[in-house]
Protein backbone atom coordinates (compact mmCIF):
# COMPACT_ATOMS: atom_id res chain seq x y z
CA UNK A 1 0.00 0.00 0.00
CA UNK A 2 1.53 3.26 -0.92
CA UNK A 3 1.95 6.01 1.84
CA UNK A 4 -1.32 8.00 -0.32
CA UNK A 5 -3.82 5.34 0.41
CA UNK A 6 -2.40 4.76 3.93
CA UNK A 7 -2.65 8.84 4.60
CA UNK A 8 -6.50 7.85 3.75
CA UNK A 9 -6.80 5.38 6.66
CA UNK A 10 -8.45 6.06 9.56
CA UNK A 11 -5.77 7.55 11.96
CA UNK A 12 -7.10 5.93 15.35
CA UNK A 13 -5.01 4.77 18.38
CA UNK A 14 -4.84 1.32 17.17
CA UNK A 15 -2.85 2.80 13.68
CA UNK A 16 -1.15 4.90 16.13
CA UNK A 17 0.37 2.36 18.41
CA UNK A 18 1.02 -0.53 15.71
CA UNK A 19 3.56 2.80 14.33
CA UNK A 20 5.08 3.41 17.93
CA UNK A 21 5.67 0.18 17.45
CA UNK A 22 7.74 0.30 13.84
CA UNK A 23 9.22 2.83 15.66
CA UNK A 24 10.54 0.87 18.52
CA UNK A 25 8.48 3.44 21.18
CA UNK A 26 5.83 1.15 22.10
CA UNK A 27 6.63 -2.77 23.08
CA UNK A 28 4.01 -5.49 23.26
CA UNK A 29 1.60 -5.27 26.32
CA UNK A 30 2.14 -1.41 27.09
CA UNK A 31 -1.31 1.17 26.79
CA UNK A 32 -0.27 4.58 26.22
CA UNK A 33 -2.57 7.11 26.51
CA UNK A 34 -3.86 9.32 23.33
CA UNK A 35 -5.21 12.49 23.58
CA UNK A 36 -5.82 14.31 19.51
CA UNK A 37 -4.67 17.42 19.75
CA UNK A 38 -6.98 20.01 17.42
CA UNK A 39 -5.80 23.62 15.68
CA UNK A 40 -4.12 22.61 12.75
CA UNK A 41 -5.60 22.24 9.34
CA UNK A 42 -2.75 19.94 7.69
CA UNK A 43 -2.23 17.04 9.37
CA UNK A 44 -3.30 14.77 12.18
CA UNK A 45 -1.61 15.30 15.18
CA UNK A 46 -1.66 13.06 18.51
CA UNK A 47 -0.59 13.59 21.86
CA UNK A 48 0.76 10.43 23.39
CA UNK A 49 2.04 9.15 26.98
CA UNK A 50 3.82 6.03 26.82
CA UNK A 51 7.20 5.26 29.23
CA UNK A 52 6.92 8.42 31.64
CA UNK A 53 7.52 10.61 28.28
CA UNK A 54 4.87 12.66 26.24
CA UNK A 55 5.17 12.60 22.40
CA UNK A 56 3.18 14.45 19.71
CA UNK A 57 2.83 12.24 16.40
CA UNK A 58 1.80 14.05 12.97
CA UNK A 59 0.68 13.09 9.74
CA UNK A 60 0.00 14.71 6.84
CA UNK A 61 -3.64 15.30 5.54
CA UNK A 62 -4.03 15.14 1.57
CA UNK A 63 -6.51 17.68 1.73
CA UNK A 64 -6.38 20.59 4.12
CA UNK A 65 -9.02 21.47 6.86
CA UNK A 66 -9.76 24.58 5.22
CA UNK A 67 -13.05 26.34 3.23
CA UNK A 68 -11.81 25.82 0.02
CA UNK A 69 -10.86 23.05 -1.56
CA UNK A 70 -6.96 22.31 -1.28
CA UNK A 71 -4.89 19.29 -1.47
CA UNK A 72 -1.42 18.87 -1.19
CA UNK A 73 0.86 16.09 -1.63
CA UNK A 74 1.32 13.88 1.91
CA UNK A 75 4.96 13.44 1.15
CA UNK A 76 5.69 16.65 2.87
CA UNK A 77 5.41 14.73 6.25
CA UNK A 78 8.84 13.13 4.67
CA UNK A 79 10.70 16.87 4.22
CA UNK A 80 9.25 18.07 7.17
CA UNK A 81 11.04 15.06 9.23
CA UNK A 82 13.99 15.73 7.20
CA UNK A 83 14.11 20.13 7.98
CA UNK A 84 13.57 19.26 11.70
CA UNK A 85 16.75 16.67 11.54
CA UNK A 86 18.69 19.18 9.58
CA UNK A 87 17.61 22.48 11.17
CA UNK A 88 18.20 20.03 14.54
CA UNK A 89 22.13 20.06 13.34
CA UNK A 90 22.37 23.46 12.78
CA UNK A 91 21.18 24.58 15.84
CA UNK A 92 19.53 22.24 18.34
CA UNK A 93 17.48 24.29 19.91
CA UNK A 94 15.38 25.59 17.13
CA UNK A 95 13.69 22.14 16.87
CA UNK A 96 11.90 19.97 19.05
CA UNK A 97 14.14 17.04 19.82
CA UNK A 98 12.88 14.46 17.75
CA UNK A 99 11.51 10.85 18.22
CA UNK A 100 11.74 8.72 14.99
CA UNK A 101 9.58 8.27 11.73
CA UNK A 102 7.51 5.61 11.01
CA UNK A 103 7.73 5.53 6.49
CA UNK A 104 5.34 2.89 6.69
CA UNK A 105 2.44 5.15 8.06
CA UNK A 106 3.89 8.40 6.71
CA UNK A 107 4.42 10.16 10.09
CA UNK A 108 7.24 11.21 12.42
CA UNK A 109 7.27 11.78 16.47
CA UNK A 110 8.68 14.44 18.45
CA UNK A 111 8.93 14.97 22.06
CA UNK A 112 5.86 17.27 23.30
CA UNK A 113 6.80 20.67 24.20
CA UNK A 114 4.36 22.35 27.85
CA UNK A 115 3.26 24.99 26.64
CA UNK A 116 3.87 26.27 29.99
CA UNK A 117 7.46 26.21 29.21
CA UNK A 118 7.45 27.16 25.95
CA UNK A 119 4.39 29.70 25.13
CA UNK A 120 2.98 30.11 21.31
CA UNK A 121 4.22 33.63 19.78
CA UNK A 122 1.34 34.24 18.54
CA UNK A 123 -0.41 34.29 21.63
CA UNK A 124 2.23 36.00 23.13
CA UNK A 125 1.47 38.60 20.01
CA UNK A 126 -1.96 38.50 20.66
CA UNK A 127 -1.71 39.48 23.80
CA UNK A 128 0.03 42.73 22.95
CA UNK A 129 3.52 41.19 24.25
CA UNK A 130 5.46 41.82 21.48
CA UNK A 131 8.82 41.62 22.61
CA UNK A 132 11.70 42.80 20.19
CA UNK A 133 14.23 40.44 21.42
CA UNK A 134 11.57 37.66 20.77
CA UNK A 135 11.83 38.64 16.76
CA UNK A 136 15.12 39.09 17.07
CA UNK A 137 16.02 36.11 18.00
CA UNK A 138 13.72 34.22 15.87
CA UNK A 139 15.28 36.31 12.64
CA UNK A 140 18.35 35.27 14.35
CA UNK A 141 18.13 31.36 14.52
CA UNK A 142 16.28 31.63 10.70
CA UNK A 143 18.86 33.07 8.79
CA UNK A 144 21.71 30.85 10.61
CA UNK A 145 19.79 28.08 9.31
CA UNK A 146 19.67 29.54 5.82
CA UNK A 147 23.62 30.61 6.28
CA UNK A 148 24.11 27.04 6.89
CA UNK A 149 22.48 25.73 3.61
CA UNK A 150 23.17 27.88 0.88
CA UNK A 151 24.94 26.51 -1.63
CA UNK A 152 24.67 23.34 -0.49
CA UNK A 153 24.05 20.89 -3.79
CA UNK A 154 23.30 17.60 -1.70
CA UNK A 155 20.37 19.68 0.58
CA UNK A 156 18.97 20.86 -2.66
CA UNK A 157 18.38 17.31 -4.24
CA UNK A 158 17.47 16.40 -0.73
CA UNK A 159 14.66 19.13 -0.76
CA UNK A 160 13.64 19.17 -4.64
CA UNK A 161 9.92 19.80 -3.54
CA UNK A 162 9.18 22.11 -6.29
CA UNK A 163 5.33 20.48 -7.08
CA UNK A 164 4.91 20.34 -3.25
CA UNK A 165 5.71 24.00 -2.66
CA UNK A 166 3.99 25.07 -5.62
CA UNK A 167 0.42 23.21 -3.74
CA UNK A 168 1.14 23.98 -0.52
CA UNK A 169 2.45 27.89 -1.01
CA UNK A 170 2.28 29.31 -4.28
CA UNK A 171 -0.86 28.14 -5.81
CA UNK A 172 -2.89 28.77 -2.38
CA UNK A 173 -1.18 32.23 -1.73
CA UNK A 174 -0.48 33.54 -5.35
CA UNK A 175 -2.16 31.85 -7.86
CA UNK A 176 -5.41 31.63 -5.80
CA UNK A 177 -5.29 35.47 -5.82
CA UNK A 178 -4.43 36.33 -9.11
CA UNK A 179 -7.71 34.54 -9.83
CA UNK A 180 -9.41 36.91 -7.25
CA UNK A 181 -7.41 39.98 -9.01
CA UNK A 182 -7.56 39.27 -12.37
CA UNK A 183 -5.85 42.93 -12.66
CA UNK A 184 -3.04 41.74 -10.52
CA UNK A 185 -2.55 38.27 -12.36
CA UNK A 186 0.46 39.04 -14.31
CA UNK A 187 2.53 40.03 -11.29
CA UNK A 188 1.38 37.71 -9.50
CA UNK A 189 2.19 35.04 -11.73
CA UNK A 190 5.40 36.30 -12.54
CA UNK A 191 6.50 36.77 -8.74
CA UNK A 192 5.46 32.87 -8.26
CA UNK A 193 7.28 31.80 -10.84
CA UNK A 194 10.32 34.00 -10.21
CA UNK A 195 9.89 32.54 -6.68
CA UNK A 196 10.02 28.67 -7.86
CA UNK A 197 13.32 29.43 -10.09
CA UNK A 198 15.53 30.74 -7.24
CA UNK A 199 17.58 27.78 -5.89
CA UNK A 200 19.44 29.18 -2.49
CA UNK A 201 19.03 27.88 0.69
CA UNK A 202 16.51 25.31 2.54
CA UNK A 203 13.42 27.06 3.19
CA UNK A 204 10.91 26.11 6.23
CA UNK A 205 7.98 27.95 3.79
CA UNK A 206 5.70 28.49 7.18
CA UNK A 207 7.67 31.01 9.64
CA UNK A 208 4.43 32.45 11.49
CA UNK A 209 4.27 33.34 14.90
CA UNK A 210 1.39 30.24 15.43
CA UNK A 211 4.56 27.98 14.82
CA UNK A 212 7.00 29.09 16.64
CA UNK A 213 7.59 28.71 20.27
CA UNK A 214 9.28 30.59 22.87
CA UNK A 215 11.42 28.71 24.58
CA UNK A 216 13.99 29.54 27.53
CA UNK A 217 16.59 28.70 25.18
CA UNK A 218 15.10 30.55 22.23
CA UNK A 219 12.64 30.16 19.85
CA UNK A 220 11.79 26.95 18.74
CA UNK A 221 10.36 26.32 15.00
CA UNK A 222 7.50 23.55 14.04
CA UNK A 223 5.50 22.78 11.34
CA UNK A 224 7.76 22.65 8.23
CA UNK A 225 5.96 20.91 5.89
CA UNK A 226 6.74 23.38 3.59
CA UNK A 227 10.50 22.64 3.47
CA UNK A 228 12.15 23.35 -0.09
CA UNK A 229 15.31 24.38 -1.49
CA UNK A 230 14.47 27.93 -2.72
CA UNK A 231 14.63 31.89 -1.92
CA UNK A 232 14.76 32.31 1.77
CA UNK A 233 13.39 35.82 0.90
CA UNK A 234 9.96 33.70 0.96
CA UNK A 235 10.68 33.13 4.81
CA UNK A 236 11.54 36.10 5.51
CA UNK A 237 8.40 37.59 3.73
CA UNK A 238 6.20 35.13 5.04
CA UNK A 239 6.33 36.10 8.61
CA UNK A 240 7.23 40.24 8.07
CA UNK A 241 3.20 40.18 7.03
CA UNK A 242 2.46 38.21 9.91
CA UNK A 243 4.09 41.01 11.92
CA UNK A 244 2.26 43.76 10.08
CA UNK A 245 -1.44 41.81 9.89
CA UNK A 246 -1.19 41.38 13.65
CA UNK A 247 -1.95 44.83 14.02
CA UNK A 248 -5.51 44.13 13.30
CA UNK A 249 -5.76 41.58 15.78
CA UNK A 250 -4.17 43.99 18.64
CA UNK A 251 -4.51 48.11 17.78
CA UNK A 252 -3.16 48.47 21.17
CA UNK A 253 0.14 47.20 20.21
CA UNK A 254 0.28 48.34 17.01
CA UNK A 255 3.44 50.79 17.74
CA UNK A 256 5.28 47.39 18.80
CA UNK A 257 4.19 45.29 16.22
CA UNK A 258 5.58 47.39 13.84
CA UNK A 259 9.05 47.61 15.87
CA UNK A 260 9.17 44.00 15.88
CA UNK A 261 9.08 44.07 12.34
CA UNK A 262 11.84 46.49 12.15
CA UNK A 263 14.07 44.43 14.60
CA UNK A 264 13.08 41.31 12.79
CA UNK A 265 13.65 42.72 9.29
CA UNK A 266 17.27 44.52 10.16
CA UNK A 267 18.62 41.30 12.31
CA UNK A 268 17.58 39.41 9.35
CA UNK A 269 19.28 41.35 6.04
CA UNK A 270 22.23 41.93 8.66
CA UNK A 271 23.11 38.35 8.90
CA UNK A 272 22.40 36.99 5.50
CA UNK A 273 26.15 35.44 3.60
CA UNK A 274 25.01 34.20 0.92
CA UNK A 275 24.18 37.10 -1.28
CA UNK A 276 24.12 40.85 -1.01
CA UNK A 277 21.18 42.70 0.92
CA UNK A 278 20.04 44.74 -2.18
CA UNK A 279 19.61 41.43 -4.19
CA UNK A 280 17.25 39.53 -1.78
CA UNK A 281 15.58 42.56 0.06
CA UNK A 282 13.46 43.42 -3.47
CA UNK A 283 12.40 40.06 -3.37
CA UNK A 284 11.38 39.84 -0.11
CA UNK A 285 9.81 43.29 -0.61
CA UNK A 286 7.56 42.49 -3.47
CA UNK A 287 6.31 38.82 -2.20
CA UNK A 288 5.60 40.55 1.28
CA UNK A 289 2.06 42.31 -0.40
CA UNK A 290 1.34 39.45 -2.21
CA UNK A 291 1.35 37.33 0.46
CA UNK A 292 -0.93 39.88 2.34
CA UNK A 293 -3.70 40.27 -0.26
CA UNK A 294 -3.33 36.29 -0.60
CA UNK A 295 -3.76 36.00 3.65
CA UNK A 296 -7.24 37.83 2.65
CA UNK A 297 -8.21 36.87 -1.10
CA UNK A 298 -6.30 33.38 -1.13
CA UNK A 299 -7.12 29.51 0.19
CA UNK A 300 -5.21 30.29 3.59
CA UNK A 301 -7.51 34.05 5.01
CA UNK A 302 -5.80 34.95 8.26
CA UNK A 303 -8.99 34.21 10.87
CA UNK A 304 -8.73 37.70 12.46
CA UNK A 305 -9.74 40.09 10.02
CA UNK A 306 -13.35 39.59 9.66
CA UNK A 307 -14.63 42.80 9.15
CA UNK A 308 -14.90 43.85 5.24
CA UNK A 309 -13.33 47.41 6.02
CA UNK A 310 -10.34 45.76 7.65
CA UNK A 311 -10.10 43.35 4.33
CA UNK A 312 -10.07 46.73 2.55
CA UNK A 313 -7.54 48.07 4.31
CA UNK A 314 -5.52 45.41 3.13
CA UNK A 315 -6.14 45.26 -0.22
CA UNK A 316 -5.62 48.71 -0.65
CA UNK A 317 -1.86 48.76 0.72
CA UNK A 318 -0.78 45.21 -1.32
CA UNK A 319 -2.37 46.57 -4.59
CA UNK A 320 -0.44 49.44 -4.27
CA UNK A 321 2.38 48.09 -3.50
CA UNK A 322 2.28 45.48 -5.88
CA UNK A 323 1.56 47.87 -8.55
CA UNK A 324 4.79 50.32 -7.41
CA UNK A 325 6.97 46.90 -7.16
CA UNK A 326 8.42 48.38 -3.82
CA UNK A 327 12.00 47.11 -3.10
CA UNK A 328 12.38 48.32 0.19
CA UNK A 329 11.40 46.48 3.18
CA UNK A 330 10.86 50.26 5.06
CA UNK A 331 8.64 51.04 2.24
CA UNK A 332 6.12 48.28 2.95
CA UNK A 333 6.45 48.87 6.04
CA UNK A 334 5.77 52.70 5.88
CA UNK A 335 2.61 52.29 3.29
CA UNK A 336 0.69 49.83 6.29
CA UNK A 337 1.36 52.33 8.94
CA UNK A 338 -0.15 55.06 7.11
CA UNK A 339 -3.50 53.01 6.67
CA UNK A 340 -3.77 52.23 10.53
Amino acid sequence: MTQAALQTEEFDEEAIAAALTRMGQLKAGERPRFQPLSGGVSSDIWLVDVRGRRLCLKRALPRLKVAQVWEAPVRRNFYEWNWFRLAGRICPDAVPPMVGQDAVGGLFAMEYLDPALFPVWKDQLRDGNADLATAEAVATRLVQIHNATAGDNQIARLFSSDEDFTAIRLEPYLLATAQAHPDLAAPLKWLAQETLGMKLALVHGDVSPKNILVGRRGPVFLDAECAWYGDPAFDLAFCLNHLLLKCMLNRRAITRFLACYDRFAETYLRGVNWELRDELEPRAAQLLPALMLGRVDGKSPVEYITEEADKERVRKVARFLLTERAERLETVRDAWAAEL
